[in-house]
């Protein structure tokens, strides 16, 4: 019970926070998506990197946080695209920043520090680019849109693994996930598909009702991807939890996996069709 109620308390504490920053003001977007790109970039290194190569490191979440502001200010603010010619140059100066690390050290971490821009740093920045629209103004309901299709994905994937897949399910990806079964897998998908029929009729966003769907589809399996990559990163460095600041959640990385996947895919589908 005691467990029950410090799951719920934090995870009221983040939908509050979330909700704040995409249905109140673009400040508070950006400053809550900044502090939450600081805190999985601290958390995704801290689990591959360690204490081994600070200042490739540090210069990696400086460049994380650098093209949040960017892509934030130039899709909300009109500031020159020419800006974002500086994070090649933040690349490079990562590169030079491992050339003087130990070869043992960097052999083993240089990917995990440069995957970090990809894997984190990349699809947050690219949220910028459907929470503002073509003239600035600012839209959060789109990317809430698209965060509650991920949520109801995991509720629905955990509320029918449980009742079907536990006992007698066929097993989604044993070697990585043993408990996530393709019984829960078609529950996730079905309560993702109802959410994006939902957001589609209650006007949440202006799309027809075929592509509310596409976009669940799009967003139920790239985060079901996204969960797994997560969870085999965990397994391979031997850790349960990315982190500690949500008690009993874990870290803002296990609540952000599928997430990581759905931003980048649903930004290009939305791009891509015109939404």
């Amino acid at each position: 019970m005691k467990n029950l109620l410090t799951r719920t308390l934090s995870g009221a504490v983040f939908l509050a926070l979330f909700l704040t920053a995409m249905l109140w003001h673009p400040a508070a977007y950006g400053v809550i998506f900044m502090i939450t790109v600081f805190i999985i970039m601290l958390e995704y290194l801290n689990i591959t990197v360690g204490s081994k190569e600070k200042t490739a490191s540090i210069l990696a979440v400086i460049t994380a946080l650098l093209a949040f502001m960017l892509f934030f200010f130039h899709a909300g603010f009109g500031l020159d695209g020419k800006w974002l010619l500086i994070l090649p140059v933040m690349v490079t100066l990562i590169a030079t920043a491992i050339l003087f690390c130990k070869e043992s050290d960097a052999y083993r971490t240089t990917p995990f520090i440069l995957t970090s821009l990809v894997y984190i740093a990349l699809p947050f920045a690219l949220t910028n680019l459907i929470v503002f629209t073509p003239d600035g103004g600012f839209n959060g309901r789109v990317l809430l849109a698209v965060m509650i299709i991920i949520w109801s994905s995991d509720v629905g994937a955990y509320l029918s693994g449980m009742a079907f897949g536990q006992r007698h399910g066929h097993k989604l990806f044993p070697s990585i996930s043993p408990k996530k079964s393709w019984e829960g897998y078609f529950g996730g998908l079905f309560l993702s598909l109802a959410a994006g029929w939902c957001v589609g009729y209650f006007s949440m966003v202006d799309y027809p009702w075929y592509h509310c769907l596409i976009l669940a589809l799009l967003v139920n399996i790239s985060s079901t991807i996204g969960d797994l990559v997560e969870s085999q990163l965990k397994r391979n460095f031997g850790v349960k939890d990315a982190g500690s600041i949500m008690p009993g959640h874990g870290g803002l990385l296990d609540r952000f996996d599928g997430a990581l996947l759905a931003f980048p895919v649903s930004v290009l589908y939305i791009t891509l069709s015109g939404l």
